[in-house]
């Protein structure tokens, strides 16, 4: 037995050693998304500030795709050893049951910690006739199948968020994909569709101007981005919680000591009262520090219920 402690003690030995001396190089941040999107603005904005702590830059590197599936699986495939990171969000949780054949589990990720909370909001144009989230429901199911939802894409938060409504109201509609909020945006300015989910700031400009009125929040809270706008819960639609959340995200077996030092530096960096209102300002996101065991209980949590809505809709990302 004791020449088994030993054996085990040696294996270990290095990765002890190098937790010790963790970051001795720079960090790859991996994102699942084009430059411009959240996932890599948040992830440039929080590199700065997490180089100031850990004495070694992050390098971002975009690898858009499936949803995140294509960055998510390199960093699975990615050595466990701190310098590969992913900034990963809720489209992860989604795909693990929307993609036909995922190629990782995000579950078996290790969670360094949660970052950001980036609810999105429900939007429809000037000529559909209703204010408020009880008035389109009425009037989606009295038409079914007319009203039709802009996405950002098939497997999307932005389309789930439609997919949901629909479950929880009985108001039949037709979800219709763009590549990109602009797109989306664009399409529903001029009428081609009626409603739309996507992040505050990138609707509120259209909202204040008066061409796109704004019905509710999917977030369990209001958000600082549009303290105004109700949540869709308590517009009238009970049970409705949609977060695009945003979580950093090491391979599996990463030593705990090395998920701990980039766990404090993140809740360091973003319990800064500047990095908070960056988040605010420029996503319209809130900070979300966090424990490792915190975000890893929260990843399950909306795996398992992402899991219901996607078999509910039938949704996949190869629609």
């Amino acid at each position: 037995m004791s020449r088994i402690l030993l054996v085990v003690a040696c294996l270990l030995a290095p990765l002890s050693v190098a937790a010790q001396g963790f970051p001795a190089k720079p960090i790859r941040v991996l994102v699942g998304f084009s430059p411009g999107g959240a996932p890599d603005i948040i992830a440039r904005m929080l590199g700065v500030k997490l180089q100031e702590g850990l004495g070694q830059p992050l390098l971002v590197e975009n690898r858009p795709g499936a949803a995140g599936n294509i960055a998510g699986d390199a960093l699975a495939k990615s050595a466990p050893d701190g310098y590969t990171l992913l900034m990963g969000n809720v489209s992860l949780t989604i795909s693990a049951h929307a993609a036909p054949k995922p190629p990782f589990d995000v579950r078996e990720l290790d969670a360094v910690g949660m970052v950001a909370s980036l609810p999105l909001m429900l939007v429809v144009h000037q000529g559909v006739p209703v204010g408020t989230v009880r008035e389109l429901i009425e009037y989606a199911r009295a038409r079914p199948g007319v009203l039709n939802y802009a996405s950002v894409g098939h497997g999307s938060a932005h389309h789930l968020s439609g997919e949901l409504l629909s479950n929880l109201s009985g108001a039949k509609m037709v979800h219709v994909p763009y590549k990109g909020g602009g797109a989306a945006i664009q399409a529903l300015l001029g009428q081609e569709t009626h409603l739309l989910f996507l992040t505050p700031l990138a609707l509120m400009p259209h909202v204040r101007s008066g061409k796109l009125k704004a019905l509710g929040v999917t977030s369990a809270r209001r958000t600082a981005a549009a303290p105004d706008v109700p949540t869709i819960a308590e517009a009238g639609l009970a049970g409705f919680d949609v977060d695009n959340w945003h979580t950093l995200f090491a391979p599996r077996g990463t030593p705990a000591e090395v998920v701990a030092r980039l766990n404090g530096e993140l809740n360091r960096v973003l319990n800064q009262a500047e990095v908070k209102q960056q988040l605010l300002a420029q996503q319209g996101a809130e900070a979300w520090p966090s424990t490792p065991e915190a975000a890893r209980a929260h990843v399950r949590a909306e795996v398992e219920k992402w899991g219901r809505i996607v078999r509910e809709s039938g949704a996949t990302l190869s629609q």
